[in-house]
């Protein structure tokens, strides 16, 4: 048997002891809404270096003048270094974790974003996830710069808003809507709507 014949046995066997104990497995992965900023992690030592490396590429870092194309450079990073992949279950990942790994769903690569935005010196960078129902699910990081907000829609790309309305607008959340909206950073969880 060939090493990757071998390979996709390990990976069924795998995927049927997790689907087994899927409720299980789900039970202990549950957080509360409250609990989400233990996942943003901007002092971790592999997202410190992740930030690190992104500030390397510039000759001398200066927050003030250069966090914008930084934050350009973390999202490239971000959606280079990260696959997406979506496991069948309900599962969190830790920042290092999916760097480790290589690998996470857009919630995953959206926390690693706010993690590395904030090792930058970003201390505003917030995830905020709309979701209209139980599948239908937008994630963008955002964070405050120069009087604007700067945004990502992981997978969509950067843009430049001038404010949190239109943000909002921008990931489908209009006034009246039956949407569910919330922001968290390592600090900070907060509902909107």
């Amino acid at each position: 048997m060939s090493e990757d014949e071998l390979l996709k046995k390990y990976n069924a066997l795998y995927l049927e002891m997790i689907m087994r104990y899927r409720e299980k497995i789900e039970e202990g992965e549950r957080l509360y809404m409250a609990e989400l900023p233990k996942l943003v992690t901007p002092s971790d030592e592999t997202v410190v270096a992740a930030a690190n490396k992104i500030k390397g590429e510039f000759l001398s870092y200066n927050f003030d003048t250069d966090f914008p194309e930084a934050m350009r450079k973390a999202y490239a990073f971000v959606s280079s270094s990260i696959s997406q992949v979506s496991p069948p279950i309900e599962f969190w990942l830790r920042p290092n974790q999916v760097l480790g790994i290589g690998a996470g769903d857009v919630f995953d690569q959206a926390v690693l974003l706010c993690s590395i935005l904030i090792g930058l010196g970003n201390l505003s960078a917030k995830v905020v996830v709309s979701v209209k129902n139980e599948t239908e699910k937008d994630y963008a990081v955002y964070c405050e710069f120069g009087g604007k907000i700067l945004a990502v829609e992981i997978g969509k790309g950067m843009s430049e808003l001038k404010d949190k309305n239109e943000l909002l607008a921008k990931i489908g959340v209009f006034m009246g809507s039956e949407t569910t909206v919330y922001e968290f950073n390592d600090k900070m969880y907060d509902s909107l709507a």
